[in-house]
């Protein structure tokens, strides 16, 4: 029983730092459940003349295609939200809540974008409903997209009274969800190693905050935690 109950605690703590925007997974489930009840095809999927209208090898090979681009969008999405909590998770020195961050993180993804977790759950959504062929996406996933930009707006504002000039400087040079081909390829150089310059600026700052020596071992925080600082 002890081994259940220790088993179910990490299962607990593993699942409080996944993140589940609410629009995208209310949207997700609404882009199944109405793609079941009244089934509607992203543009493209039925051809003019008639889905059956096509050779069956043909649409076999669109399907194949959908499926695949929509696996590529989906996995993106994961992919950038995974590094997203590991980034998070690496420059917290106490125990790890991602609704409750030490301070402002601007290194790994948030060095290319201010809110990567919310960008990745849209290429996730995306990629659910190109590989099922939904077009009931193109209205779960900005009205979920909304939603969250909201929630990014009222995040923003609240850092930009907790950090002052040095948030004001990260929203300078890093664009708020993704940034121009040309701005990427320049900030891929740019790693934990050699951020942004109002990332080195934050980090500068946050070393030269005096360490309350009485405090726990591996609590110390140069800023005290901010709710759902960067998402």
């Amino acid at each position: 029983m002890g081994a259940v109950l220790r088993t179910a605690r990490a299962v607990k703590r593993e699942a409080a730092s996944i993140p589940l925007p609410p629009g995208q997974v209310v949207g997700l489930v609404l882009d199944v459940v109405l793609d079941r009840v009244h089934p509607a095809s992203v543009p493209g999927r039925d051809a003019h003349l008639g889905r059956d209208a096509l050779p069956g090898h043909d649409v076999r090979r669109r399907d194949v295609r959908l499926r695949a681009a929509g696996t590529g969008l989906a996995l993106t999405g994961a992919g950038i939200t995974a590094w997203a909590v590991a980034e998070r998770r690496r420059k917290t020195t106490g125990s790890f809540a991602l609704g409750h961050p030490e301070g402002l993180v601007t290194s790994g993804p948030y060095a290319a974008s201010r809110h990567p977790m919310y960008l990745g759950w849209w290429l996730i959504h995306s990629g659910v409903a190109v590989s099922r062929g939904s077009a009931w996406a193109l209205v779960t996933l900005p009205a979920g997209m909304l939603v969250e930009h909201l929630g990014a707006l009222w995040e923003e504002n609240m850092l930009r009274e907790r950090f002052g000039q040095s948030y004001a400087d990260y929203q300078r040079d890093v664009p708020r969800y993704v940034g121009s081909p040309i701005w990427l390829i320049r900030t891929s150089f740019h790693t934990a190693r050699r951020p942004t310059p109002a990332a080195a600026a934050i980090d500068k700052e946050n070393r030269n905050e005096p360490v309350d020596e009485n405090a726990p071992k591996g609590t110390h925080m140069s800023k005290p935690a901010a709710k759902n600082a960067a998402t």
